[in-house]
């Protein structure tokens, strides 16, 4: 037997293990994702400043690496299974159904990776710091509570996002869309970049969490956003 007769190990058996390793790391990322969101901050809301404090400086930083290294591996292996799919298959696959709903997706995806690595870690260092500059003694970092808030609203947004990406990633292989021959997909593209600049505009800039200041709220929104994003694909593709 040769090593060639091993399915593992033929290009359908590389394109598995990429999406195994996606997976894999996806459920860490999106899993603290969801225990940031869900519990600590419910935690963290109720317990005393010593406990909290104790816990930013302790568990905090150990939740943050496996949370953005699990990021960092799902974006890179899903970019990596992308390329792999589009050079076996053609990369007029991206211009069907499979390909329209796992890249409205992987824009989803990615800009909550951006999150993770260039808002929520750079904010909640300095939340960390500040949380161990006064458990030693010292004066509050005086742009802790902005950080703190920055990184609050960034992390709302990505459960938001979530929500939508989890829909089209199952959608692409679960829900064939019929995508019409005369379809425009730049306009079909752009109209979905618009949804998630304007958001992401408000997760960069806004003030005020809204109706995401609650968990429930933010679960409502993203399942609206999800239907919102499909209705508005499915009329443009007809």
């Amino acid at each position: 037997m040769n090593i060639s007769d091993f399915a593992l190990f033929s290009t359908d058996g590389l394109l598995m293990i990429l999406r195994w390793f996606h997976f894999f790391f996806g459920v860490i990322w999106i899993g603290l994702l969801y225990y940031f969101n869900f519990v600590q901050g419910a935690f963290f809301a109720e317990t005393d400043a010593a406990t909290k404090s104790n816990a930013i400086q302790k568990l905090v930083p150990r939740a943050l690496f496996w949370f953005r290294w699990a990021a960092m591996v799902t974006a890179a292996t899903g970019l990596l299974y992308l390329g792999a799919r589009g050079h076996r298959d053609g990369m007029g696959i991206y211009g069907t159904s499979y390909g329209v709903a796992i890249l409205t997706g992987s824009a989803f995806a990615l800009t909550m990776w951006a999150n993770v690595w260039f808002v929520i870690w750079p904010n909640q260092q300095v939340v960390i710091a500040n949380a161990t500059e006064t458990a030693q003694g010292r004066p509050a970092l005086p742009n802790a509570a902005a950080a703190g808030a920055r990184a609050l609203m960034a992390s709302r947004t990505n459960v938001l996002f979530s929500i939508p990406m989890l829909f089209f990633m199952g959608a692409a292989s679960h829900l064939p869309m019929q995508i019409s021959a005369t379809a425009n997909l730049g306009v079909v593209a752009a109209a979905v970049l618009v949804v998630i600049g304007l958001l992401q505009l408000n997760a960069l800039k806004g003030k005020k969490l809204g109706p995401m200041e609650k968990v429930v709220g933010v679960i409502h929104m993203g399942f609206i956003l999800a239907f919102a994003v499909y209705f508005m694909i499915e009329a443009l593709t007809k």
